[in-house]
């Protein structure tokens, strides 16, 4: 027989797991910042970086990318990505919504028609070459993401892009 603690309990944890995964009823935003400076000129780093066939060789979350991967990618051009982030795997669709090359590219993320964050790269010539900043913004969808999101999957995002920053430079540098 099942007492009515434990039906209460039940109920509960029902109750916090359907609210978990409810819409959040506020923008929960997380901002992702990342520069490095790397000795090659603007236009040589922007083509490179705005290029998705070249994503794997230097991003760690990116696993491959398939459509538009072998040229710059112009305004409202897609490609479709696979990627590892945080320990979590997916399949992004990417659309370019500006570029103003050689300075920046913006592109806008969608995973099975939700909104799946931003990606804006800026490049400033300095006199070692190229300033590039990364800036990465994604939604949290649930509440349960918010939690995570604070609790594990922000510092893993931030070792991730960090990574890829110096991975970028180093491949970027090497080549000549």
């Amino acid at each position: 027989m099942v007492s009515g603690k434990t039906v209460l309990v039940v109920i509960a944890l029902a109750a916090i797991g359907v609210v978990a995964l409810v819409q959040l009823p506020i923008e929960d935003k997380t901002t992702v910042r990342n520069a490095v400076v790397i000795a090659r000129a603007p236009d040589r780093v922007f083509e490179y970086l705005t290029t998705p066939g070249n994503w794997p060789k230097w991003h760690p979350a990116s696993k491959g990318v398939s459509g538009a991967t072998d040229h710059s990618l112009a305004t409202g051009e897609k490609v479709t990505e696979d990627f590892v982030v945080a320990g979590r795997a997916g399949r992004v669709v990417w659309t370019v919504v500006k570029r103003d090359s050689p300075c920046e590219w913006i592109i806008e993320g969608d995973i099975d028609g939700r909104n799946a964050g931003l990606i804006r790269y800026s490049l400033t010539p300095v006199d070692e070459g190229t300033r590039f900043e990364r800036e990465l913004i994604y939604p949290s969808p649930n509440l349960l993401f918010a939690m995570l999101n604070r609790i594990s999957i922000r510092s893993r995002v931030e070792q991730e892009s960090d990574q890829a920053v110096r991975n970028l430079k180093r491949v970027l540098e090497s080549s000549s």
